[in-house]
């Protein structure tokens, strides 16, 4: 039974996910992180594709995590789920063996799983691809959200979109005096 506060091993939490073979994008923190952010999260936040097959395998994954409902950093509580009942609620705040696990199935300015999937892209986490919302609308998202923490991460998260694109287009960046540097 895990404590509230399990240490953080989002790395084991995603494998878990992808072994049980869920369907799931990456949003938040976590998704900004492997974009390049290098502002710590304390949690791995999903949104799950909402079908009974997919969100069963979820279910199923949650029992191998030992995940809990979380209440506070010392408190959980057990909870029974399947397909169903899963798919009731907005949003799941939970505690694993590896950590927090947010499940949302419609993250703030967007459409949920089938509005991120169009964007999103993937990323090789120690030999396990991983589909991550596209920076894009991790930025979307945050803006709708409009929370002091959100707010907070907006103009980082908007410098880095800013690089990537920069990179992609193949322009150099200009260096304080006006100086071309490669990206």
């Amino acid at each position: 039974m895990p404590e509230a506060e399990a240490a953080f091993e989002p790395v084991a939490l995603l494998k878990a996910l992808v072994r049980s073979g869920v369907d799931f994008i990456v949003v938040g923190g976590m998704a900004a992180t492997m974009h390049g952010s290098p502002v710590a999260t304390t949690d791995v936040d999903i949104v799950p594709r909402r079908e009974r097959a997919n969100l069963q395998r979820l279910s199923d994954a949650l029992d191998g995590l030992e995940a809990r409902v979380y209440v506070s950093r010392d408190e959980s509580h057990r909870f029974a789920h399947d397909g169903s009942s899963l798919g009731d609620a907005a949003v799941w705040n939970l505690a694993t063996r590896f950590g927090g696990l947010d499940i949302t199935f419609e993250p703030a300015g967007t459409g949920g799983f089938s509005d991120l999937s169009a964007r999103a892209g993937v990323i090789d986490l120690d030999g396990v691809p991983i589909r991550v919302a596209a920076l894009d609308d991790v930025i979307r998202s945050k803006a709708a959200a409009d929370r002091d923490k959100d707010r907070a991460a907006l103009p980082l998260l908007r410098r880095l979109q800013d690089l990537s694109e920069t990179t992609r287009s193949g322009r150099r960046a200009k260096r304080p005096g006006g100086r071309s540097r490669a990206p």
